[in-house]
């Protein structure tokens, strides 16, 4: 049952980020690999697997979580580029870290505005939309 949950958890990450898991993994590694192993198998197996939503409407719900937080940029970095990866527009995303600025305060949504403008930039100088 644990490797289903990892192989399918592996393959939602990869389908969001082709080089996300791997990086999670180097990241982890020295520290907390346990930890990388959790992560692929309940946030992106259990979870972010399930039918109920599609990835682009979870990673709309993702984004306006971590843009809430305001403290999040790594994962809302990752998850910036995982949505246009699956299909959100720049101007969705721009409108949902606008809309964060009512509901988790202005600074939040500056945060978040000022990532999303350099993941925007990075994307740009790859050739990526």
């Amino acid at each position: 049952m644990e490797e289903t949950r990892y192989r399918r958890g592996l393959a939602t990450a990869r389908k969001l980020d082709p080089e996300g898991a791997e990086r999670l993994e180097a990241a982890l590694k020295e520290v907390a690999p346990d930890l990388y192993r959790h992560i692929i198998e309940f946030a992106f197996g259990d979870i972010l697997s399930r039918p109920g939503l599609d990835p682009k409407t979870r990673e709309i719900a993702t984004v306006s979580a971590l843009a809430s937080l305001g403290n999040a940029q790594p994962q809302l970095r990752y998850h910036l580029n995982a949505a246009l990866n699956v299909g959100c527009t720049r101007a969705e995303l721009t409108e949902v870290m606008m809309q964060m600025a009512v509901y988790a305060g202005i600074p939040a949504a500056l945060n978040a505005l000022y990532l999303a403008k350099d993941v925007f930039a990075e994307r740009d100088a790859k050739g990526l939309s």
